[in-house]
């Protein structure tokens, strides 16, 4: 049996010619996994938009409806980054609902990727750096609700601060936040995780991995969770534009292993989203977003 994939077409919503946010990458990652075999069609699941009452788990009406109609003003839009679409409305909360199911996948078959996700941006009452809503945070909430889980770890490894998350999570103790980030990127004004763990502009592969290593068993160990959210951001890159560390494909790739079998072996169910990840080279970008899905493919063949 092979690993559960969650995708849906409407990931990709039309932006400007010219704009820098790399829409284009979530068909591409998907119709890479199919032709390289990594995802078989038979076991990619295709999520639902959410109903508004979940999302209001984590943010509030008045945004969530004022998004959704696209009657924010001008400066919140700004903030986002992204100019606003019927489409793109659409697609934020598709989104939403894949790292939902991608979560309740994971819960059932031990391990789950998203082809998607990682808004973690996302404040409860407005946007930011590219981020509408946070799935990351609206998935525990949801789980939560659902009574399928009580304690969820987010270990959020993309190069920048998990500002959102952290912010909507500050000082619940069901849900612990774990961000490994570049201390001089964005956000300019960092939030407060339960563990922030700043990292230096140029960190190679090996240094990289080794600080992971000091952090990872002990959380597991202490927060014992009923599920883990892995943010599998692939803008840690030495080539990503918006990055500052130095990692390497080989770097990403050991990274991903090193969080899925620590957490697979020990028995935690990992829902996996991709993350943050820019770069001119599409093609270069699409592979790398795809390192969580071959790690996760290996590991879920190995342990579940």
């Amino acid at each position: 049996m092979s690993l559960p994939i969650v995708y849906h077409p409407n990931y990709v919503a039309p932006l400007p010619e010219e704009h820098r946010f790399p829409m284009a990458k979530f068909q591409l990652l998907y119709e890479l996994l199919i032709a390289d075999g990594i995802a078989c069609r038979d076991r990619v699941y295709s999520p639902e938009v959410p109903p508004s009452e979940l999302i209001e788990l984590v943010h509030t009406s008045e945004y969530i409806r004022a998004y959704c109609q696209g009657t924010l003003d001008p400066k919140a839009q700004r903030r986002i980054g992204l100019p606003w679409s019927p489409a793109l409305a659409n697609r934020t909360r598709v989104a939403v609902g894949g790292t939902i199911l991608t979560a309740q996948l994971a819960l059932q078959y031990g391990l789950a990727c998203n082809t998607a996700g990682g808004t973690h941006h996302a404040f409860p009452s407005y946007g930011s750096g590219f981020c509408i809503f946070n799935d990351l945070a609206i998935a525990p909430r949801v789980l939560q609700k659902l009574g399928l889980v009580d304690t969820v770890l987010i270990i959020d490894l993309d190069v920048h601060q998990g500002d959102g998350t952290a912010h909507i999570f500050e000082g619940d103790p069901s849900v612990f936040t774990f961000s490994m980030h570049c201390e001089a990127n964005f956000p300019g004004i960092k939030q407060k995780s339960d563990l922030d763990v700043p990292l230096p502009v140029g960190l190679d592969d090996d240094g990289y991995l080794q600080i992971l290593a000091q952090y990872l068993p002990d959380l597991l160990y202490r927060i014992d969770p009923d599920l883990v959210l892995y943010d599998a951001g692939v803008d840690t890159h030495v080539s990503d534009r918006l990055g500052k560390l130095s990692l390497t494909n080989t770097g990403i790739y050991r990274r991903e292993l090193q969080v899925l079998r620590t957490c697979v072996a020990a028995g935690y169910p990992v829902a996996c989203v991709i993350g943050g990840g820019y770069a001119d080279d599409l093609n270069g970008l699409v592979y790398r977003h795809s390192l969580v899905h071959r790690a996760a493919n290996e590991v879920y063949h190995q342990f579940v």
